[in-house]
């Protein structure tokens, strides 16, 4: 859990979003919103995307502002992804796609796409989650951004959680 929102002088939290663990019917909610299923992503990445359309759905924003600094962490990434292309390449099958998913750059692609939106994106593994926020905070007033969506998605078995909040000028 990224923890208690900080406070940081010329922002305020315009949306947040959490689920913990994630509704069963969290898929079909993503594609009910997106107007059809998303194509070619693994779980991880359909988890990191509803959660980002959530919380910018809570914001009332239809897209993510242009200029918008997007910062995704994470404990675990895309494991499952990984060890699914791991058993099927021992298993001497050929590159399977199941490798595409392994990549977290695919979920910065996805988000990209469903949030209409083009910038500065990054993505972090590491435990200290609470030190996400203000990072990420620090480094878009740095550089001036209007807006920054933080976010976290976690996808351990069948432990599903993601959450999100969109920062404000």
């Amino acid at each position: 859990m990224m923890g208690a929102q900080p406070s940081f002088p010329g922002w305020r939290l315009a949306a947040q979003f959490h689920a913990a663990p994630a509704p069963a019917d969290w898929r079909e909610a993503l594609a009910a919103r997106l107007g059809q299923r998303p194509r070619r992503l693994g779980r991880w990445a359909e988890l990191a995307l509803y959660g980002a359309r959530q919380c910018l759905d809570a914001a009332g924003e239809p897209v993510l502002p242009a200029g918008a600094l997007l910062r995704v962490s994470t404990l675990y990434g895309t494991q499952s992804a990984t060890r699914a292309s791991a058993q099927q390449c021992q298993a001497g099958l050929p590159m399977p796609f199941t490798f595409m998913q392994s990549q977290p750059a695919q979920m910065l692609a996805a988000l990209a796409l469903h949030l209409g939106w083009r910038g500065d994106a990054s993505f972090i593994t590491g435990r200290d989650t609470p030190a996400l926020p203000r990072m990420a905070l620090h480094e878009a007033a740095a550089c001036h951004a209007p807006a920054l969506l933080v976010g976290r998605a976690e996808e351990q078995g069948d432990l599903l959680e993601t959450e999100w909040s969109l920062w404000r000028r």
